[in-house]
């Protein structure tokens, strides 16, 4: 039997997982729960894990995999089966050497729910870097990952100032191209037309806020005129 806030916190990282494919930070789970400290979340973490509901990953900050759903969620006979229905859109993955010059456009469908995407370079979560580089690579993505319609790249990233949203260096992640992009949404942002880095992204009037997912590295704003939106973040591909 969960309590109502451990409930709350669950049915607040399944959805979170369903829409974004990485589990919530800390910080977002405290305001969403209207908690006046992360000691609570931590209290409650623990609570659904000790009782089979979510799995905290090992090595990987913040990282959370949901095992099982309460009937009041859609979980099913709520015992403690495993049901792996539930999952982080988070897949382990392989990359491949292309043999032909490969650009930003979807490649060839492996079969019916897998497609191939170019790796287009790599992108900082930390300092920005310089901007994306050819791609020199290509990846199975699963084709659930993918929207219906508008073009999709992969990025490896480096740096650790995402981890707190799940995103280690040295993962790919999966990204819709798009100029535009919602508060509290995880984009590519080109700054200052030469630097490419993953943030969190904040409209403030005319300035963007480009937010990181680690305490360590600070909140950076700049005139809207000085970034540009390449993409949306859509899945997270990792390699062991």
């Amino acid at each position: 039997m969960l309590t109502k806030k451990q409930l709350q916190l669950l049915e607040f990282i399944h959805k979170r997982l369903q829409k974004d494919g990485v589990p919530p930070s800390f910080d977002e789970m405290k305001i969403a729960l209207d908690l006046r400290s992360k000691s609570g979340i931590h209290r409650l973490i623990t609570a659904l894990e000790e009782r089979g509901f979510i799995r905290r990953l090992a090595h990987r900050a913040r990282a959370i995999e949901i095992i099982r759903l309460p009937d009041s969620l859609g979980g099913g006979n709520g015992r403690g089966t495993e049901d792996s229905s539930f999952r982080p859109q988070m897949i382990d993955g392989g990359r491949t050497d292309p043999s032909d010059p490969v650009d930003r456009q979807p490649k060839s469908v492996l079969n019916s729910g897998v497609t191939e995407l170019a790796v287009v370079g790599r992108i900082a979560a930390g300092v920005p870097i310089e901007a994306i580089n050819q791609a020199s690579a290509q990846i199975a993505v699963p084709n659930a990952m993918l929207s219906s319609s508008g073009q999709h790249y992969a990025l490896e990233v480096r740096g650790d100032s995402m981890i707190e949203a799940g995103i280690n260096d040295g993962d790919v992640v999966v990204v819709r191209e798009t100029g535009v992009a919602d508060n509290g949404e995880i984009v590519v942002a080109l700054v200052e037309g030469h630097e490419a880095t993953l943030k969190y992204y904040h409209r403030k009037g005319n300035s963007i806020e480009l937010q990181a997912a680690n305490p360590a590295y600070p909140n950076r704003i700049y005139p809207e005129s000085k970034v540009e939106v390449q993409g949306r973040l859509v899945g997270l591909i990792r390699t062991y």
